[in-house]
């Protein structure tokens, strides 16, 4: 069989410039999937509010990261395709992996139709979010599923839902934390509505689940290690406690030295490199930390891709 493997993650603006971050930001929170609020209320404020006072200070925010390969989850995501062709072609398994990003550029739907025109037996959506959420997982299968509607060619496809507790992943986020002495693990997830979670969104089930697990790996009591949840945008309450909140907070109780590692991301990207390495680092230091040190995301390491290529050799 001639399999397709579709990787997907959130996306990025084209540039880090004011007008690339607005259209970027425009189609990412104009999805319902993203902010559900009814759409006549939500879209003015978008349009008229949001995009206008948020886009220069997120433009300004990329700059700091940009590389010259683009942001820093665009290039780290090229990477990772990269190294999954190479694999398949030295299994001599007929496999094309295409990278989409569900807002953005390249978009799923130009990877789709390069599926189509390869006549793919089989086509492997695999969305970077190991843990499963309505605002991240389920905007990738929408996006694919639209993409679909262009074609009268649909070809037999897998959708893979989560891997939130998948031996590999567990063992590769164990393995890359590598705590020092005193050190606190702090394990900070992206945030979403805590009324997401009420009405059945899984992810701080698989958050929860994956930290538990890989403090288990790590032999860590329950007193070396917290969750929390970062990036909250609006007044609504998010997944509790705030990240923010807890590195404020940390040194009176005398926890003064922390490793963070965001077990949630696939690569790193503006969320980790800026607001955690750097914004977060700051609150904590200022509120009396002594030793603050952000854990790379397991990007394009050897032991992240073992992780994935197994998750698409199962099913090729």
């Amino acid at each position: 069989m001639k399999i397709g493997v579709l990787l997907v993650n959130l996306g990025t603006p084209d540039e880090p410039t004011p007008v690339a971050v607005k259209k970027y930001l425009k189609e990412f929170l104009s999805d319902p999937r993203v902010i559900d609020l009814p759409r006549l209320s939500w879209l003015p404020i978008l349009n008229g509010i949001v995009l206008p006072r948020r886009s220069p200070k997120v433009a300004k925010l990329y700059q700091e990261i940009w590389t010259e390969q683009g942001s820093p989850l665009l290039a780290i995501s090229r990477q990772q395709q990269q190294a999954i062709q190479h694999y398949f072609d030295e299994k001599g398994k007929d496999v094309i992996v295409e990278l989409g990003m569900t807002y953005g550029n390249p978009s799923i739907s130009e990877a789709v139709s390069r599926f189509t025109a390869q006549c793919v037996d089989k086509i492997i959506v695999l969305p970077l979010y190991p843990q499963y959420s309505s605002t991240t997982t389920a905007p990738v299968f929408d996006a694919f599923a639209h993409a679909l509607k262009r074609h009268k060619r649909v070809c037999q496809f897998e959708f893979i839902h989560s891997y939130h507790d998948h031996p590999l992943y567990i063992n590769a986020l164990a393995e890359s934390v590598q705590l020092q002495k005193n050190e606190h693990l702090l394990f900070s997830f992206h945030g979403i509505p805590e009324r997401y979670q009420t009405e059945g969104d899984f992810y701080a089930k698989h958050c929860r689940e994956t930290a538990q697990l890989v403090a288990q790996q790590l032999g860590l009591k329950e007193s070396d290690w917290t969750l929390s949840f970062q990036s909250r945008f609006g007044k609504e309450e998010w997944l509790k406690p705030y990240t923010d909140h807890i590195l404020e907070n940390y040194p009176q109780q005398d926890i003064e030295n922390i490793a963070v590692i965001c077990a949630g991301f696939s690569v790193d990207c503006l969320e980790t490199l800026e607001e955690i390495a750097v914004e977060n680092k700051e609150i904590f230091c200022k509120n009396g930390g002594k030793s603050y040190r952000y854990i790379p995301a397991l990007n394009a390491s050897q032991a992240h891709i073992e992780l994935l290529t197994t998750l698409i050799d199962n099913r090729c």
